[in-house]
């Protein structure tokens, strides 16, 4: 885009009761991995007032206790008395498990996509994660809101809390913030006063950087007021339903599929992930400013039915070239990814909260740009 224009993204804190089931089914997913590497898992949670609740296909040889799980992961998170309005010490734990179907599996065990679909990587060099910036932003801002509330910093906050940062561009570049939004979950009898002056001080002042903010900055804490009744008691949450906040912010495409849950012969995880380190090591190289993949599957079909490469007008070269150098060097075959980005170990629990990219934690393989140098050298630049 060429030219001016405001751009949204937002993410959500890891109290929220959406991205608790994110984290109580990555959570399923590591343990399985930790103990049975060949596992097959496609897991679901929901939560709701005093209750969790998990379901899914998981064919394993290993034995988790699922329970212990889903109550271990709501107390890492922060609910852990009755005031938050959900404790796991007292909510009830419901599964409901079985095998993954046979017919899947026969597709699955040659090798196979796990199902059928489309999947997108993105990468921009606005951001030194080469990520989108709003999306950056707002992931930085609830991290910060979990970091004081644990480590005591404003110890009236509760798990749960909401961001989105809207970004001006100009000329397709990032100028300024335009309007920033967090919603913090907090104590009763707190003066709406000090949650604005200490979310402000002690969270929105220490992430933004300066040199974004202007005298249009607007700043929206807790709009409405009081959030006192949050998590799983004000909403229930599922599975899967933060995909935007999981990816680019809204940046580009998404194919549909969410991440947690699923073990890497989902190709609705395997597949984005290697997108989007294709789609950086292309930016990382130079090739383009901006890159958006897209790769397809159908299911226990090893080979993807297509590939596409979009560099949105910034490429320095043809993007079927491109398309012949992403052939060459990467093996988009789900068993090859699993073996390239090294994905059967429980790595996944970490990424359910504040993006599965733009992250720089060792477990984020599809993040390293160790193909940018080869990529660059065969382009001839």
């Amino acid at each position: 885009m060429g030219r001016s224009y405001l751009f949204t993204s937002e993410s959500v804190a890891e109290g929220h009761p959406d991205k608790i089931a994110d984290q109580i089914s990555d959570a399923v997913l590591d343990a399985i991995m930790e103990k049975d590497p060949q596992g097959r898992v496609a897991c679901e949670s929901l939560v709701t007032t005093g209750l969790a609740f998990v379901a899914g296909e998981i064919t394993t040889d290993c034995y988790v206790d699922i329970p212990a799980i889903v109550r271990d992961t709501i107390r890492q998170i922060g609910y852990n008395k009755p005031e938050n309005g959900f404790d796991y010490q007292t909510c009830g734990v419901m599964t409901s498990i079985q095998g993954q179907s046979p017919d899947i599996a026969l597709g699955v065990d040659p090798g196979g996509a796990g199902d059928q679909g489309m999947m997108f990587g993105y990468a921009t060099t606005e951001t030194p994660e080469l990520m989108p910036l709003p999306i950056m932003l707002a992931h930085k801002l609830v991290r910060r809101l979990a970091q004081v509330r644990k480590e005591n910093i404003i110890g009236y906050l509760r798990p749960d809390g909401k961001s989105q940062v809207t970004v001006a561009y100009d000329k397709g570049k990032p100028v300024s913030i335009r309007t920033v939004v967090v919603s913090a979950h907090h104590n009763s009898g707190v003066k709406i006063e000090k949650i604005r002056e200490d979310i402000k001080r002690e969270v929105i002042d220490l992430v933004l950087p300066p040199e974004f903010i202007d005298r249009d900055t607007r700043f929206f804490i807790n709009p409405t007021g009081s959030f006192e009744v949050g998590g799983p008691q004000g909403d229930t949450g599922l599975t899967g339903r933060k995909i935007i906040a999981d990816t680019y912010g809204g940046v580009g495409s998404h194919g549909g599929g969410c991440f947690s849950g699923k073990d890497p012969t989902k190709v609705d995880r395997s597949g984005s992930y290697m997108a989007r380190h294709v789609a950086k090591n292309i930016v990382a190289a130079g090739l383009a400013e901006q890159c958006e993949i897209q790769v397809a599957y159908a299911i226990g079909v090893a080979e993807p039915v297509s590939l596409l490469v979009n560099t949105l007008g910034t490429g320095k070269l043809p993007e079927e070239k491109i398309i012949e150098l992403v052939r060459k060097n990467f093996d988009l075959t789900p068993q090859g990814i699993i073996k390239y980005l090294d994905l059967r170990r429980p790595i996944y629990k970490e990424t359910s909260v504040y993006g599965h990219f733009g992250r720089q934690e060792e477990g984020f393989t599809w993040e390293k740009t160790n193909k940018a140098e080869l990529l660059r050298k065969e382009a001839g630049m």
